[in-house]
This record gives C-alpha cells, structure tokens and sequence, in this order.
C-alpha cells in the first residue's frame, strides 16, 4: 500500500488484490555514494514491482480477453488501478498520492504492460502527462482541487492532437478568447487517450493566434462544462484504452483554471512529452517481455523431431537475440528515467529509449507469433494481441521519425 502500512502477503482468494501492499521508503538508491548499476532498485521500488505484477495477474488477466473484443475498459479494473494507488504515484501524500519515484511509475507502467498494454497506457497517460503537469505547473488552487482526484477516483486526459496538428503539434486551432472572469473555448480535439472515460481534461488552446505557439496556453477543463465526447475510434490494438474526438463548443472556462500562465502551454507541453516519452518506452518494454513470455514456455512444450523446438540451435539463435534487444531496450529506458529524477537532461536519452523500445516490441511479438507457429496467429495463446498492441508505439507521443529527428539534432550538435 502506497499510502499506509505494507500487508505482508496478498489474499490470493480474493479476486482484487489488497489495496496498497507497499509503503514508501527514504532509503537512497545509491545510499554510500558509489555507482550503481540500473538494475539496483530501492525496497519501495521492489515492494511495488511484486504487488503490480500481481495485480495485473489476478485482477486485470482475467479481464484482458473481453475487453478487447469489447473494445471497453471493465470498470473494476479501473477501480483496482485507483485503489492500489497506481494513479497518483509521483503525486504527494497531501493530496491522497501515493509519493513515490519517477522510477516507480516506469516500474508500474511496464509491469501492466506486460499483462495488457492497454491498462499500461491507461495508467501511463494519467502519471506521467496529466499528473505531472498538474503537480508542476499548477496554482494551489488547482492542485488542491484536482490532484486529490486524479489520485483516487477520476481519470484525466492530455488534450493536444488535432485534426491537422500531430507532429507538428503547434498548428493547433483550438481557441480560447478571453471574457470577463473566464475564456470561452472552441475547437476540437483528435486521439485523445482515456478521452472516453476522463473526467478532468487538460485542453490546450490558442487565446492570440497573432502570436503564433506563444498564444498556447493549458486549461483544466471538467466534464460537465460542456466537453462532448464524441467518435470513439476503433483500433487495431490497446483497445480497452479509449481513444476519442472532443469538441468544445463554446465552453465557459474560469481563469482560475489556466495551468501555469498565459502563452505557455507549448512549453509545458514539450517539457512533459518528453518524460510521457520514457513513459511509453516502459509500456513497449512490458509489451515486448509480455509476448516473449508467452512464447517461450510454448517452445519448450511441443516437439518436432523427436526434440523441444525450442532445443534447435536456429530457434535458440533468434529468442537469444530478442532477449538481448529487450534487455537494452530496458537499460535505455531505466537510464533515462534516472537521468530524468537526477535533474539532468534526459531528451535524446528519452527519444532513443522510446524509438528503440517500440522496435523491439514489433520485432519480440512478431518474432514470437512466429516461434508459436499456427496457435500464435489465433487468439488462443494470446500472443497476436501483443503484435497488435505494440504498432502504436512507433506512433503516438512522438513517431518515430520525431524521435529520429530529435535524437540527430542533439547528437551533431556536438559535432559542428
């Protein structure tokens, strides 16, 4: 349990997991002032690895099946996340969070995927986007009235893409104009995460378009203010994450709901895509493990030749290989998740571990839909949902082509 006292063991009879099995620790990850390598993690760390792998077992597998075909995510997995402390994990004690690491929202976010990567994201866009923003640059007021939400009870959503703004993010048309005691928004929204089930939206919008991205600023935006969700998309993977168009026709939005000031919101949104980028780095990684830990109990299940397939020397070639590429990727990703809580600059450490990570993942599932054979192109393993899951991550929070141009800008400037 994030916010009280640890339970010693999990009710293993009970279908949800008991609320909050870890507690926070001070111990220092690198306590006697000597390098560490990057699989040293605190108790709290481990405490937490443990109790989400065993949620994710108990409580979100048995659900993975219908909630993809439904496309909907079922709400006691959703109550689960909320109850385990797994929403508000960088979020402070005093506003219901469960005060843990960076590192520990990494931790969680590839344990889920490992299970489902639709879940991961779910937790994923709520931790690392929405809640930090919230707790970086919001006033006292908004804080005080959001965090303790987003923490416990409601889910939230980053509200940047556009129609005909996604990479080239700050095209947006979205607008805000000012009035009196508050701004009147108009505009739509495209491929919002969590959209479908969010309560608190952080909507970004132009109040001076004369000013080009320095008129972009971030509001926080309440359901019941008048957002419309409107089409859900049908997806090929992360299904039981929902993903919508908004429109805002008109909504009264108070001043007291700007996060941070006027004209900042294109700062405030690079600087958080940035760590949102580890973030997906974490659920490409689980996604990766996940597919890999399916297929490699098959290999060593069926023979062929009178020997496990999974004995022949091409078959131990190829799993050795993406074992190898699952580990770096890992490495690249816990490295810049630490890089991120030292305070140093992590944005090329960030792109390389997204970019990286989401190969891998395309290549571990494909390659383990291939090792299982005919059972791995149905849905009977399970296997082939992996494959699907893990195509968005070469797509969303940056493509790969942006964290390609963004990691050769950083690298030749050292070089000119």
């Amino acid at each position: 349990m994030l916010r009280s006292t640890a339970r010693s063991s999990i009710n293993l009879a009970s279908r949800l997991v008991s609320k909050r099995s870890f507690t926070h620790s001070v111990i220092a990850r690198n306590a006697v002032g000597l390098p560490t390598s990057l699989q040293s993690f605190t108790e709290e760390e481990l405490m937490l690895k443990d109790t989400v792998a065993r949620f994710a077992q108990e409580v979100v597998k048995p659900k993975v099946s219908q909630m993809d075909e439904t496309e909907k995510l079922d709400s006691f997995v959703l109550k689960g996340l909320f109850e385990q402390g797994l929403m508000g994990i960088e979020t402070d004690a005093e506003y219901n969070g469960a005060n843990c690491s960076f590192t520990s929202a990494i931790i969680t976010i590839e344990e889920l995927a490992k299970v489902d990567p639709a879940i991961s994201v779910i937790c994923d866009v709520q931790n690392t986007l929405v809640g930090t923003v919230v707790r970086k640059y919001g006033s006292k007021h908004i804080k005080n009235t959001y965090l303790p939400k987003l923490a416990t009870e409601s889910v939230g959503c980053f509200c940047l893409s556009e129609s005909g703004s996604g990479s080239d993010a700050f095209a947006l048309q979205t607008r805000a104009i000012e009035k009196d005691d508050h701004y009147v928004l108009s505009g739509s929204k495209m491929w919002i995460t969590n959209s479908g089930e969010a309560d608190i939206f952080l909507v970004f919008a132009n109040v001076d378009p004369s000013k080009g991205y320095k008129g972009i600023t971030c509001f926080v935006v309440e359901r019941d203010m008048g957002v419309q969700v409107a089409k859900k998309e049908s997806k090929l993977g992360i299904r039981a994450s929902s993903t919508c168009v908004l429109n805002f026709d008109e909504i009264r939005v108070p001043k007291e709901n700007i996060l941070g000031e006027v004209g900042k919101g294109y700062k405030y949104a690079i600087e958080i895509l940035n760590e949102g980028r580890i973030g997906i780095a974490a659920q490409m990684i689980g996604t990766a493990q996940g597919a890999y830990d399916i297929a490699l109990p098959y290999l060593f299940q069926r023979k062929q030749f009178g020997q496990f397939i999974g004995d022949f020397q091409a078959m131990q070639h190829q799993y050795a290989q993406i074992a190898v590429e699952i580990e770096a990727a890992r490495l690249l990703t816990y490295n810049a998740a630490r890089m991120k809580e030292e305070g140093r600059t992590f944005v090329k450490e960030a792109a390389m571990a997204k970019l990286y990570a989401s190969q891998v993942a395309e290549h571990a599932a494909s390659k383990a839909i291939e090792w299982c054979g005919g059972v791995g192109f149905t849905r009977e393993l399970g296997v082939e949902k992996f494959y699907r899951d893990a195509k968005i991550g070469a797509i969303y929070e940056g493509t790969s082509n942006i964290q390609l141009q963004t990691i050769a800008k950083l690298v030749s400037a050292n070089y000119k």
